[in-house]
């Protein structure tokens, strides 16, 4: 016992040297830590004025702000009016609406004895439906067009920027001889960048009145071209190659998808021609699915039915060709 009272107080001594060492090294470690960190602040505010900081910004996908839209606006997202491509439909968008009201009405007329009370709630539901279809027909046609002579716009400024054209001039090259819509288009960009726009902030709106991701590609890549060089005529020779391909792929599958298609027209189609024949071969026969209450449930039920099928079969090859 008292042989091990001095190693104990030995150790004790070591143990509280020890400690007083990690002390003094975690007090060491950490003024040089503020030393470094007060050093780092100094050469920052010295240095941060004359450093030339390079901006990269990705213009046409530059996240939006929303506000709070108006009634109308609401309104006219339920009718399916683009506000912002009004000037992109063949017709005034009212005059649109007005004929597709004329023709849902009159064939409401035809099917207000069937359909009785729930003949103006069909109605107004038939009339927003109809106006969505053929506001989206369109505009989906419009950006096909676009889209088909993207490529051939591409390689127009690709072959002026490749001769020593500007490519403010190649562009408006494009505007002359590009037919509708890419030359409107490209027409409205040149004229907002005569007047004072950026041509970032005019090449950004172009691609979000198309709608289109190549638009935005090609707006991206001249904003990068413009703040940090580089071959331009390679970026558009590539894009238009990827476009080429995209459409040549999307040409395949709709040539794939015709026997589908096919077979959705035939089946959609197929009841209306056998009721007309039936009809004329025997009228007294479907007669009974006009004026008898019974016959109207009969007919509404077969009209329900046909319209989910077409529109799932419709459905399912839209998203198979996506």
């Amino acid at each position: 016992m008292t042989v091990g009272t001095p190693m104990l107080l030995v150790l004790l001594a070591l143990s509280c040297l020890s400690l007083a060492g990690m002390v003094v090294s975690g007090v060491l470690v950490s003024r040089m830590q503020d030393q470094r960190r007060r050093r780092d602040a100094r050469l920052k505010a010295v240095s941060a004025p004359f450093r030339p900081v390079v901006q990269v910004e990705l213009s046409a996908f530059k996240p939006m702000t929303r506000a709070r839209r108006p009634l109308m606006a609401t309104l006219a997202d339920v009718f399916g009016i683009d506000v912002v491509r009004t000037d992109q439909y063949p017709a005034p968008w009212w005059m649109i609406v007005a004929c597709t009201f004329v023709v849902v009405g009159f064939l409401g007329t035809l099917v207000s004895g069937l359909l009785g009370v729930l003949t103006f709630p069909a109605l107004i539901g038939g009339w927003i439906m109809a106006c969505r279809a053929v506001f989206g027909w369109m505009l989906e046609k419009r950006r096909d067009n676009q889209l088909q002579q993207f490529p051939d716009a591409l390689a127009m400024i690709v072959r002026s920027v490749g001769v020593g054209i500007p490519v403010m001039e190649a562009m408006r090259s494009v505007a002359r001889e590009a037919s509708d819509p890419t030359g409107p288009e490209f027409a409205r960009m040149i004229e907002q960048v005569s007047i004072g726009v950026p041509m970032e902030d005019s090449l950004r709106e172009m691609a979000s009145r198309s709608n289109l991701a190549e638009y935005r590609f090609f707006a991206t890549a001249l904003a990068l071209q413009a703040q940090t060089g580089g071959s331009l005529s390679g970026t558009l020779i590539g894009l238009a190659d990827v476009i080429r391909k995209r459409l040549a792929l999307k040409a395949r599958g709709h040539a794939l998808s015709s026997e589908a298609r096919a077979s959705a027209t035939v089946l959609g189609g197929l009841p209306v021609a056998l009721g007309l024949l039936l009809w004329l071969m025997n009228p007294t026969y479907i007669d009974l699915l006009f004026v008898d209450p019974m016959g109207h449930a009969i007919l509404g039920g077969a009209c329900a039915s046909l319209c989910c099928g077409v529109l799932a079969m419709r459905t399912i090859i839209r998203r198979t060709l996506s």
